[in-house]
């Protein structure tokens, strides 16, 4: 067996970068113990849909105020044959907080049979960035939808801002609303293969937000959604619950898949990072309700926590992130925004983020941190339609992800978030290579 690492190290000035062709050595006296990692791409776990991130208005809107050749460079990188392999990405349904304020498709109360349902507005930024994607893209980019609110005639508190909840005599409308927001989409050739109920439906956020307890929820897919995306001729599109962070994953997890009715349209559970790790909640779930997916959907830096965090730290908590989540049955792993301008922005109401590309929209300079690097030594080589393999490492100081790829190839994650440098042997089938994974590094090992 041969092949290559690829290593992103900020002390050394690699980025991507591969360093040097691996080959692998028979273990002949089969007695060497120590500092293993284990590969067995006999045991299959979980197939992996892909990564992405967010096509936000802001970073649609900040990618158009860029030059032509630096809009085509930030493109390249997340979707262009040498980029970093985006192939399953998120859309808002009317706005969200990384809007440039709030709007919906339809703002008439007396429109009940959404005659004046209008994606306009998405048509000046988001729609553009979208086809500018799907041009470069080496893979069809599969898209999720989230709503963050209603529009407002439709909540209790009549604003989109501030939680709220959906008025009951609008459930039905408004599960026709999101079939409606499905199909204009699909005239413009964007593939929505799946949607979430509610972004975050158990906060009352400053910005865009409806609220939603376990029971509502699990109603409204049962009784609206379900069946008018049934009805719509849209039942291929997969329904994911909660999208909010996973240390509530299992319950709402256990109240929609504890009703059978429910349960039958609802494809997985989506969550966030933003509580901290909780890697077992999602190993819980799956445990417990095996046939349904879990999807990643949104994680960012956020500057009011992390804003005098080093660059590494920022890109750390991105891989172990991602890679506790898929060794613990992630079937997709969706950023935030892709693109940011230089004040983490623009947000309507002023919450604003970092992102792994930022853009300074008056100097028409780009910066890619260590965090697009961080998350491409994944997205670029773990391929869509992926399978996680087995794997066993013999210290804790590594955190490690192993895969097998549609082409066969094995794909091997190790993350170092440790000030000392680690030793490892990779051992497959008696096959034997020995690796250092430096200090505050992160390497891939591609291999067949």
């Amino acid at each position: 067996m041969k092949g290559k690492r690829i290593e992103t190290n900020l002390a050394k000035g690699y980025q991507l970068k591969e360093t040097e062709e691996i080959i692998f050595r028979e273990d002949e006296s089969g007695m060497r113990e120590s500092q293993l990692v284990n590969i067995y791409p006999q045991v299959k776990y979980q197939e992996i849909i892909g990564f992405g991130g967010a096509f936000t208005e802001a970073a649609a809107y900040t990618l158009s105020r860029m030059s032509v050749g630096n809009q085509k460079k930030i493109i390249d990188a997340y979707f262009g044959p040498n980029g970093i392999g985006y192939s399953f990405c998120r859309n808002h349904i009317n706005s969200c907080d990384f809007s440039l304020g709030n709007y919906a498709y339809v703002e008439d109360p007396a429109d009940t049979k959404l005659k004046t349902f209008d994606i306009s507005n998405d048509r000046k930024y988001i729609i553009p960035m979208i086809k500018m994607a799907q041009a470069a893209s080496k893979y069809p980019i599969r898209f999720m939808a989230s709503p963050w609110s209603p529009p407002a005639f439709m909540k209790t508190t009549g604003q989109m801002n501030r939680g709220g909840k959906l008025k009951e005599e609008y459930r039905e409308l408004w599960a026709q609303y999101v079939a409606r927001y499905i199909k204009e989409y699909q005239k413009e050739g964007v593939n929505t293969i799946a949607v979430t109920v509610q972004n975050e439906p158990n906060a009352t956020q400053a910005w865009d937000s409806c609220l939603y307890t376990g029971e509502e929820e699990t109603a409204f897919v049962r009784d609206y959604l379900g069946p008018v995306l049934e009805r719509e001729g849209l039942s291929d599109v997969k329904i994911l619950i909660w999208d909010h962070n996973k240390e509530r994953v299992f319950e709402r997890a256990s109240t929609a898949f504890g009703d059978k009715e429910a349960a039958k349209y609802i494809w997985g559970t989506a969550f966030h990072w933003y509580s901290g790790d909780h890697f077992e909640a999602l190993e819980l779930t799956h445990d417990t309700f095996p046939d349904k997916a879990l999807v990643f959907t949104e994680g960012c830096v956020e500057y009011y926590k992390f804003s005098d965090a080093p660059p590494i730290a920022n890109a750390e908590m991105y891989a172990h992130d991602y890679i506790g989540n898929l060794n613990h049955y992630s079937n997709g792993q969706i950023d935030w925004n892709m693109i940011l301008d230089e004040k983490g922005g623009p947000n309507h109401v002023g919450n604003y983020c970092d992102a792994p590309v930022m853009c300074n929209t008056d100097t028409d300079e780009v910066k890619f941190n260590m965090s697009f690097y961080y998350i491409g030594q994944l997205s670029k080589f773990i391929t869509p339609g992926s399978v996680r393999i087995g794997m066993s490492r013999y210290t804790d100081k590594l955190e490690i992800a192993a895969f097998l790829t549609p082409e066969g190839n094995r794909v091997v994650v190790a993350l170092n978030r440790t000030d000392a440098d680690v030793d490892i042997t990779l051992r497959e089938n008696n096959m034997l290579s020995t690796q250092t994974i430096n200090a505050h590094s992160i390497a891939t090992f591609v291999y067949a």
